[in-house]
């Protein structure tokens, strides 16, 4: 039996939930507080209760420093939106939108939270979604967390005992969250971003907590998409016990036959130390691509890793 293990991304509100939380080909499970509102929260974990014994291990992933929208404000011309966090940066500045796919030019910034474009970007923007704003001026003026993801926190708190925490930029924003969750639960810290990936330099293994590189998003942040490849290594060195998450087995979500560059992409990732991989949200959210996509990681798993 190999060491390769894998991860995925689920709703319980999500139809074939219940049709995954039970395969033991499955490691963990991430669940994504980006996508319920608190008012779904109990719904949400009257499914993780009715799972008992014997289910995959679950992964509550809270929002710490991501800039995402809460509102968007009406223009015939232009967008203009609320972000989560009051925010300070030199103008005008680009945006990025869509994990990259979309831009748009920052202009002003009203009372921190209130962002107006010039013009806006191509394709629609939503509530939820992250935003990238990549200038060296940005500054953050709230705390680690939200009031919105402070409570969506206290409700789940009681049903997890295995966490991931999203955008960490330092040792403070770990702190934070363990003063709220105590010291004993699992605690994955997700570097997405260039202030992450110098607290990830320094890091030293500590009990109970793990690196998480999230290569959708670091790929926007890094200053040119090559310099993600450096940063993915440099985890693998830093923690053996490191996972790998997002940007995998993309061509899973159209082909039934995955790419070529999908499998040496997973060959590398195994090559250069990580043994943990985790799948993204797009894969994840239909129940029939999560299943193709889980029996070509099997095929990559019993052909390679287990050959190496």
């Amino acid at each position: 039996m190999n060491d390769l293990q894998l991860f995925i991304t689920l709703s319980p509100s999500m139809p074939h939930f219940l049709r995954f939380v039970r395969d033991h080909r499955i490691a963990g499970i991430r669940i994504n507080s980006a996508m319920m509102y608190a008012s779904e929260i109990e719904g949400e974990m009257k499914t993780v209760q009715s799972v008992g014994d014997g289910a995959v291990p679950l992964y509550f992933d809270v929002k710490a420093r991501q800039l995402r929208i809460i509102g968007k404000h009406p223009s015939s011309d232009h967008l203009e939106i609320k972000i989560n966090h009051p925010i300070e940066v030199d103008l005008p500045t680009p945006v990025i939108f869509k994990a990259g796919e979309d831009s748009a030019l920052l202009v002003d910034v009203i009372e921190g939270t209130h962002l107006v474009f010039r013009g806006g970007p191509y394709y629609n923007v939503k509530e939820g979604e992250s935003i990238h704003i990549r200038h060296p001026s940005l500054k953050m003026f709230d705390g680690t967390f939200p009031d919105y993801e402070l409570d969506k926190i206290a409700r789940v708190k009681p049903f997890f005992k295995r966490w991931c925490m999203s955008y960490v930029e330092g040792q403070d924003d770990v702190d934070t969250f363990r003063e709220i969750i105590g010291p004993e639960p699992e605690l994955g810290l997700k570097i997405e971003n260039k202030r992450g990936l110098k607290f990830a330099a320094d890091w030293k293994p500590c009990p109970n907590t793990f690196l998480v590189v999230a290569q959708g998003d670091l790929y926007v942040e890094c200053d040119k998409p090559h310099e993600m490849l450096g940063a993915v290594r440099m985890i693998a060195e830093k923690d053996k016990a490191a996972w790998v998450g997002s940007r995998m087995l993309l061509s899973c979500v159209e082909q039934e036959v995955p790419s070529a560059a999908d499998f040496a992409q997973l060959a590398w990732l195994y090559d250069i130390g990580y043994r943990k991989m985790l799948l993204c949200d797009d894969l994840c959210i239909d129940g029939d691509r999560l299943s193709r996509a889980l029996d070509v990681f099997e095929a990559f798993r019993s052909y390679y890793a287990t050959k190496t």
